[in-house]
């Protein structure tokens, strides 16, 4: 197949519905030889903050010369982006050429979507001999088809109500879906510390003789006045003064769990200095997760933001874009315009699935906009702006706004903005993903080079 080709295939997919188990997945990895056999892992679950983990393991092994194999998802305007290995991401010859050989090995046999790019991140780094392949859930853990593979370790970020629909009504259930990574003998770095999943994961860990490394007990982040904060580990590790670029109170935690695989990752056989960890801190970027840049109207191009919102230079519009879509990610993102920014009006741009709850999370940001502009990016499951304004109370109605698209949607915000404003995109990563496209252009060229 061509590149083309390839990804109208893959699209083509989408159609089949969820399917949780692990029965065909290895049936299918057993057609193409098994890949994951041949392969060192990191396994990641959590509700949130399984990207950020996971981009800050792969940045600081990147640092100390190991070929790491990454692979996340959702993406945010290209499937590429899910699949990538040190600073380069999947060319369209690789994806086109490995997704044929999946094609060619299904003999019939009905796959998912999200079975599919599994096995073409598992082939396509077994292929690439990778030092150590790092994969994140996609949904759940437990009948995940990510969960086919034995790691060297198993990462839990946290615990929150999410996919409710698919994962169970309770923190508990949750917490048992994600607590199904958990191994044999292979130890659990946790973020999860308090309440009733805690006691589901460290159960699991009993059970399964998997050593348990809990944050807070085992490991810590602690921030200083400095700005910069201290990591201190297990076996009384610390290490000072460290930066920290990403946006985010719960960003300390993340990579201090990070650390702790690192940590853990040294007993076999990856050796990794304090000064490649501090070089890689200052490095990390995740896109469309509390993303702060500015835009020139003008020449519209991102342009190097004013130490300060409060500037008069009318063709600049500030921007903030959070993939935020749940009730735990949007009191995350709520701390952060608090705490980390000053502005006169906030203009929120909203979009959400039609099967989140929608309740929980629009009507907790909703009372800080000036404005709120509604758009649909993915019209199959995207609520419509009349649903969503449905869900606010009638004393808010009056700072709604509408967009049939996410074009018209941009050109709402910066006509109701001015330079002192904040542009906040949140509630959906299809949103996220189309406006920084449009304001950023692709993160990932033909040839696979980023621009994060």
């Amino acid at each position: 197949m061509q590149y083309q080709e390839a990804w109208s295939f893959l699209d083509q997919l989408q159609f089949f519905k969820i399917k949780l188990g692990l029965d065909s997945m290895a049936a299918f990895l057993a057609h193409i030889h098994n890949p994951q056999k041949n392969l060192k892992c990191v396994h990641i679950a959590g509700t949130n903050g399984k990207g950020s983990v996971a981009v800050t393991l792969l940045t600081i092994l990147r640092k100390a010369g190991y070929k790491t194999g990454l692979y996340t998802s959702p993406h945010l305007s290209s499937v590429r982006e899910r699949f990538r290995i040190n600073d380069r991401f999947i060319s369209e010859n690789e994806f086109a050429e490995t997704a044929t050989i999946i094609r060619n090995s299904l003999a019939g046999q009905e796959i998912t979507y999200f079975e599919f790019t599994t096995a073409l991140a598992l082939l396509w780094f077994a292929r690439q001999k990778v030092d150590l392949a790092i994969l994140e859930v996609g949904l759940g853990g437990r009948l995940d088809a990510t969960n086919v593979i034995t790691p060297l370790i198993s990462i839990i970020t946290n615990v929150s109500m999410d996919h409710e629909a698919h994962l169970g009504s309770s923190l508990e259930l949750i917490a048992a879906e994600k607590a199904g990574i958990v191994k044999q003998y292979i130890p659990v770095v946790s973020g999860v510390s308090v309440g009733e999943a805690l006691d589901v994961v460290s159960l699991k860990c009993q059970e399964k003789k998997a050593p348990l490394y809990q944050l807070t007990r085992d490991f810590k982040a602690e921030r200083r006045d400095d700005g910069f904060w201290n990591y201190y580990g297990p076996e009384k590790r610390i290490i000072s003064q460290l930066p920290m670029v990403l946006r985010g109170e719960h960003q300390l935690e993340n990579a201090a769990i990070a650390l702790t695989a690192i940590d853990l990752l040294q007993r076999e056989g990856f050796a990794v200095q304090d000064a490649r960890i501090r070089e890689a801190l200052a490095e990390v970027s995740w896109p469309g997760r509390l993303e702060y840049f500015c835009f020139d109207l003008i020449n519209k191009k991102v342009v190097d933001c004013p130490a300060s919102l409060a500037t008069k230079s009318r063709p600049v519009r500030h921007y903030l874009l959070d993939g935020a879509h749940n009730p735990a990610g949007i009191l995350s993102l709520i701390k952060s315009l608090q705490r980390d920014f000053c502005y006169r009006k906030l203009i929120c741009v909203w979009a959400s699935m039609s099967d989140k709850d929608i309740n929980k999370t629009l009507n907790v940001i909703a009372p800080l906009c000036h404005c709120i502009i509604f758009t649909r990016p993915e019209t199959v499951r995207s609520a419509t702006p009349e649903m969503l304004q449905s869900f606010l109370p009638v004393s808010l109605h009056n700072r709604v706004k509408s967009a049939e698209t996410v074009e018209e949607a941009l050109v709402l915000a910066e006509d109701e903005s001015e330079a002192e404003d904040l542009i906040c995109v949140a509630g959906s990563l299809y949103l996220i993903g189309a406006v920084r496209k449009i304001l950023r252009g692709e993160i990932v060229d033909g040839n696979g080079k980023g621009s994060m």
